[in-house]
């Protein structure tokens, strides 16, 4: 954990100590609020939410909350809100990569079928959004639309790129940005938001959590070529085998023989390591430090967020949030 003026960070188990309660409370909203006419789809919303996962949007929101204030029930529903959100993009992401797992079990589309899936996805779209609305707070709602078009967006490019080799570090970086940070910063406006944050303040922590977005999803793309399956909970080497060109590799094609970019270019072509094994392509990565490289921008993108924490007043919420940049940097899933 880090150290500095801040003193001794938080662990894991003591961050997540100071918003047990309010989690709990934040599962039985969504267990409430995931229950639809439809039994399909309430028995995906069960089924997700049984898989469990880090739950650390909701968090990153109500400890933004308890930073400022006290979000009191707004918290805990915005909590849930965003939670429900992220499970729809996962259902949505699962059919478009018609991805087999996810967090070590079957994943949604291969137990319910990918018409079903979408749909439901849909549905968890709208109930999010039916949940915030009962704030009758628009600044919300715009925070949550604009959300919500980035994350589309995201995955309609991300579709564009698929196959591709000439992705650039540009384009990831956008995509990660789509993908994963802007989810993260909403999440930190919506806690300031309901704690009453003045909008500076609000803005400020949208960026240290912006900043925290960019470094988890970047350590999850060198994840999916080094953890190992039980742990990452999905095939590693998933992403080139979906056809998706990520930091690492791109980095390693920079400087990458021709001979080595038609062992990329195959796995891309074939959607598999029957003809090119994935230690192949993890050796090319190796050679050029691509793995490597990607950890260092991580790494910058987790200082900024510390940087911008530690200009907050010192209290348990702010050493906690301080705290979550080393976790989110150094974890093996």
């Amino acid at each position: 954990m880090g150290l500095g003026k801040l003193g001794q960070a938080l662990t894991a188990r003591e961050v997540f100590d100071l918003v047990r309660d309010d989690l709990e409370r934040v599962e039985k909203e969504i267990s409430r609020e995931s229950v639809a006419s439809v039994d399909a789809i309430t028995a995906i919303g069960q089924y997700l939410q049984e898989a469990g996962g880090k739950r650390l949007r909701p968090s990153l929101l109500l400890l933004a909350s308890k930073l400022i204030g006290d979000g009191g029930e707004s918290a805990i529903r915005l909590g849930a809100v965003v939670e429900m959100i992220h499970a729809a993009t996962l259902v949505h992401d699962d059919v478009i990569d018609a991805a087999q797992t996810r967090r070590g079990r079957p994943s949604t589309n291969v137990q319910w079928g990918n018409h079903t899936c979408v749909l439901a996805g849909d549905w968890l779209y709208m109930q999010a959004f039916h949940m915030a609305l009962r704030g009758r707070n628009f600044h919300i709602l715009d925070l949550l639309i604009g959300l919500t078009q980035m994350m589309v967006e995201g995955e309609l490019l991300q579709l564009e790129r698929i196959g591709r080799i000439g992705v650039t570090e540009a384009d990831c970086m956008e995509l990660v940005d789509r993908k994963t940070a802007c989810l993260f910063s909403v999440c930190a406006k919506l806690g300031a938001l309901v704690a009453g944050a003045d909008s500076q303040t609000e803005e400020r922590l949208g960026d240290y959590a912006w900043n925290l977005g960019m470094a988890f999803q970047l350590v999850d793309d060198v994840l999916d070529f080094t953890a190992r399956e039980t742990t990452l909970g999905k095939p590693v080497g998933g992403d080139l085998r979906e056809g998706k060109v990520t930091l690492p590799l791109v980095y390693a094609l920079e400087r990458a023989s021709a001979d080595e970019r038609r062992l990329v270019e195959r796995v891309l072509a074939d959607r598999s390591y029957e003809h090119v094994a994935l230690r192949q392509i993890l050796a090319v990565i190796e050679k050029y430090n691509g793995i490597e490289r990607v950890r260092e921008r991580a790494q910058a993108f987790t200082d900024k967020a510390r940087h911008l924490i530690g200009e907050f007043p010192e209290s348990p919420y702010q050493r906690a949030l301080y705290g979550i940049t080393d976790l989110v940097t150094d974890r093996d899933h």
